[in-house]
């Protein structure tokens, strides 16, 4: 087995990628305290193709040394917004069509491993805060919620990690849609 360089991998240029499709999903970050989380979602968003990041509350917005830590220049890449509080951002996405699911422990959550993604939908996934979780206003304003199994002693992850975990079957099942600008 050999590894393969970047050059081999073909990745598309900064205007490549701009042109591109992307998943019907967008990111909202409620708000996410650390900014290096924050970098690390714009770059799992910009691997994943989503359409846009929204950063919500307190949550840092670029230019930022801290995002850019760990972003390494996806800041740059995926579209984002930034909404004074995560309701006013939700609201604005159910006007837009979005289905509305935050990422967290709740009641009725459906768990990720059971999720059926709607290829026909477009989805704004709601992350919360790292210690607070997503606001329970917030909550009762989504459509469904997620929840990641667990067997640890925790029962949580770091949000960026949760992140790249719930975005990987959107991708899997919506991937179709970066091929095809839609």
């Amino acid at each position: 087995m050999r590894k393969i360089t970047n050059e081999e991998l073909h990745r598309p240029t900064v205007d490549e990628f701009a042109a591109m499709g992307r998943i019907p999903v967008v990111v909202v970050l409620d708000n996410v305290r650390s900014a290096q989380n924050v970098g690390a979602f714009f770059r799992t968003s910009d691997a994943f193709a989503v359409e846009r990041v929204m950063l919500c509350g307190i949550t840092a917005t670029p230019p930022s040394r801290d995002i850019h830590k760990s972003a390494l220049g996806a800041e740059l890449t995926v579209e984002w917004a930034h909404y004074s509080t995560t309701a006013e951002c939700a609201t604005a996405l159910r006007e837009q069509g979005y289905t509305l699911l935050c990422v967290e422990q709740v009641e009725g959550a459906v768990m990720l491993d059971e999720l059926e993604v709607d290829t026909q939908k477009r989805y704004a996934l709601i992350f919360g805060n790292e210690v607070a979780g997503v606001d329970q206003a917030v909550v009762d304003m989504c459509d469904g919620a997620i929840e990641i199994p667990q067997a640890g002693t925790k029962h949580s992850i770091n949000v960026s990690v949760a992140g790249g975990v719930v975005l990987w079957p959107f991708f899997a099942a919506l991937r179709s849609h970066i091929a095809n600008r839609e």
